[in-house]
């Protein structure tokens, strides 16, 4: 038996570690309890935080509604200011109101009380880009100078064009002429246009002009309407969306790409991306943040002929600046799950092997080069076999053909009903040998081509044209191709299907790539393939070569992007036409 010390000191030994873990376990409850209680309050501060977040934004709203309500309710009609002013030595009583500018010729009474005709005038101040105070200064004078008036610079359309000209209101007075310039800009500074813009622009477009396009008719026209620029020169291809995905686009009202097809199509690519990446969303296309302006300096320019209506810098930019906006719908091209790009069209088969060739020679000029790959390309004329399935759009009528008699400015829903899927709608399958698919989503009007490739599809309808032409003889695919540059009758032949579609999957049956002759003769391919495979297919995706090797599909997107422009049904035709073919 052991004495009661041992039993004691036995005892104490059992209970310290207990102790111990009491302790330990009563230290980490209580470093839980405070961790829970931190989180807690992190929590009711992070919902705080956003609470505050949406009422600042609500009032926010609530604010620019009550604004606009305002706005509305201000009579337009109402004449805020109204003098007198000299128009071609002629004096002229001048009216101005929120939304225009009026002027009739003040006639004096004639002894014998005969009426004369009286002229008057107007302009819309939604036409006016600027307003500068007139000035008579001596020669070398930089500032100050004797008050003479208003100079009004606005857009003027003609046909298609839109041209720069310049209202004079001639006034000596001080005081006059400062209180209607001072009226005039807080009514331009009011409405929504871009004040500050991103430039981009290919130095290596075409014929190397676009620099001195946009230092010669862009940029002073910028200048004059008080637009800020950040303009960026791009040095290899894929330098615009390297930038643009690091820009702070946040500081920017929109974007400028000055280039040709190519540019156009990597801006817009970008863009796209961009959205998606600040959206969080990289499997769901997004629509861009900001709107693209097109200042064409390319060989053909299609989009910017499309939205346009004519390869004409100062039409372009006069769109910008008075903030003409118009949605457009997209295209994403996808092989086997994986994003190829974004575009606007697409061809596969004669487009893509005449493209194929003509960058095989790009020592040649545009328009050589062009007409050497196409007669190359219809003197080795073949199909290739493939299984075309389509999607057809909806709430329209899939069959182009049948209306290229009609209005070809039909007014189709481009929204989609809420809860329809894809999953809903039948496909429809096709498997033969097609000389020539195309797939777009924009009219793709050119002057050579002035009603477009696709005349039956408008910019933002929500679907793309599908024109697929079948195997024939080179004399009437000839034909066909000769009466793009006509008003009408390229769908008439009994070989060429026209389609409206929602979606596109291409599958070539026999991947047989391209010719072996091709490739002796050329030469290996400087383009690596999208999807690497042994050989590959030539897309003409927006005028810029991609070679897939397997099966591509083309979804449509609509109103996936904002460009600065109008929704036009023909581009002003050249005073030359084409010589090819």
């Amino acid at each position: 038996m052991l004495p009661s010390g041992a039993v004691e000191e036995e005892e104490e030994e059992a209970q310290g570690p207990r102790k111990h873990t009491k302790k330990k376990k009563k230290k980490d409850r209580a470093t839980a309890a405070k961790k829970k209680k931190q989180k807690k309050k992190e929590e009711e501060e992070e919902e705080e935080e956003e609470e505050d977040h949406h009422q600042q934004q609500q009032q926010q709203e609530q604010e620019e509604h009550e604004e606009e309500e305002e706005e509305e309710s201000v009579d337009p009609d109402l004449v805020l200011l109204r003098g007198i002013f000299k128009l071609k030595k002629k004096s002229h009583d001048v009216l101005l109101t929120r939304t225009r500018l009026t002027w009739t010729p003040i006639v004096p009474e004639t002894p014998t009380g005969q009426s004369t005709v009286v002229r008057s005038g107007a302009l819309l101040l939604k036409d006016v880009f600027a307003v500068r105070v007139k000035r008579r200064r001596a020669a070398g004078q930089q500032t100050g100078g004797a008050v003479l008036g208003l100079a009004l610079f606005c857009g003027r359309r003609r046909g298609r064009r839109l041209e720069e000209e310049t209202l004079h209101l001639n006034n000596a007075s001080v005081e006059h002429t400062h209180t209607w310039f001072n009226t005039v800009k807080e009514l331009l500074a009011a409405s929504k246009r871009p004040r500050s813009l991103k430039v981009l622009i290919n130095p290596c477009s075409h014929k190397k002009e676009a620099v001195h396009i946009y230092r010669a008719h862009v940029a002073p026209l910028f200048k004059m309407a008080d637009i800020h620029t950040d303009i960026t020169i791009t040095e290899k291809k894929g330098h615009a969306l390297s930038v643009l995905k690091e820009c702070k686009l946040d500081e920017f009202d929109g974007l400028v790409c000055v280039g040709g097809d190519g540019s156009v199509a990597e801006v817009c690519h970008a863009l796209v991306l961009r959205a998606q990446l600040d959206a969080g969303s990289p499997e769901t296309p997004e629509r861009a943040t900001l709107p693209l302006g097109i200042i064409p300096a390319g060989s053909t320019d299609v989009v910017s002929c499309s939205v346009h209506g004519v390869r004409d810098p100062v039409t372009a930019a006069l769109h910008i600046i008075l903030g003409h906006l118009q949605q457009v719908d997209m295209c994403s091209f996808s092989s086997l799950g994986r994003l190829v790009r974004f575009g606007f069209s697409a061809m596969f088969g004669f487009g893509g092997r005449s493209l194929a060739l003509a960058e095989k020679k790009r020592w040649m000029s545009s328009s050589r080069r062009r007409e050497y790959a196409l007669v190359k390309t219809l003197a080795k004329l073949r199909p290739e076999e493939c299984e075309l399935s389509f999607l057809p759009a909806k709430k329209t009528d899939g069959n182009l053909s049948e209306q290229r008699d009609q209005d070809p400015d039909p007014d189709p829903d481009p929204d989609p009903e809420p809860g329809e899927t894809e999953g809903e709608e039948s496909w429809t399958t096709n498997q033969g040998l097609y000389l020539s698919i195309s797939i777009m989503s924009i009219p793709c009007l050119s002057p050579h081509v002035p009603r477009g490739l696709a005349p039956n599809t408008r910019l933002a309808n929500g679907s793309a044209a599908l024109i697929a032409v079948g195997n024939t003889s080179r004399s009437e695919f000839i034909r066909h191709l000769k009466r793009f540059s006509s008003s009408s009758g390229q769908f008439s032949f009994s070989f060429v299907e026209a389609h409206a579609v929602s979606a596109v999957r291409l599958r070539p049956r026999a991947l047989t790539g391209w010719p072996e002759e091709e490739n002796e003769e050329e030469g290996e391919s400087k383009s690596t393939p999208i999807i690497q495979s042994e050989r590959a297919f030539p897309w003409n995706i927006d005028g810029e070569l991609v070679e897939i090797a397997n099966e591509v599909l083309v979804r449509v997107h609509p109103g996936l992007i904002t460009l600065y422009g109008e929704d036009v049904d023909e581009a002003e035709e050249p005073i030359v036409s084409c010589s090819c073919i």
